[in-house]
């Protein structure tokens, strides 16, 4: 398997970290929220509503860079190193994404999606 195949089973994995992150610093959350999670999540606030926003997003934007590294990978167009360092970059921006959304920087946090987005759109590049 390719570096970047595994970078896709990071980015799957990314947002559950950022669930873990908005549950913990709820405070509250208890067995008994977990009958309905998303209902919990739903009334939180501050740092813990900002895990689970990067959480979601996380969820949104993972489908296409694991298209993108799959189409990628079958377009055999580029270099794996090339595939490779564009796929981890994209996990480092993901993992960026997170902390600036928790911490509350949104202009940066809107900079670093870029960034992802166009290492999502280079992966096609590279390989066509």
């Amino acid at each position: 398997m390719t570096i970047a195949y595994w970078c896709v089973l990071a980015a799957i994995v990314l947002p559950y970290v950022a669930t873990i992150w908005a549950k913990a610093s709820a405070g509250n959350f208890t067995p008994k929220d977990n009958h309905d999670p998303r209902a919990f999540l739903a009334t939180v606030q501050g740092v813990a509503k900002r895990a689970n926003n990067a959480q979601q997003n996380g969820f949104e934007i993972t489908p296409a860079f694991a298209a993108a590294v799959i189409i990628a990978h079958l377009a055999a167009g580029a270099e794996q190193a090339l595939l490779d360092q564009l796929a981890m970059a994209f996990v480092l921006s993901r993992v960026l994404y997170t902390l600036c959304y928790i911490a509350d920087w949104a202009t940066l946090r809107s900079l670093v999606w870029f960034v992802g987005i166009g290492l999502i759109v280079s992966l096609f590049v590279v390989s066509a």
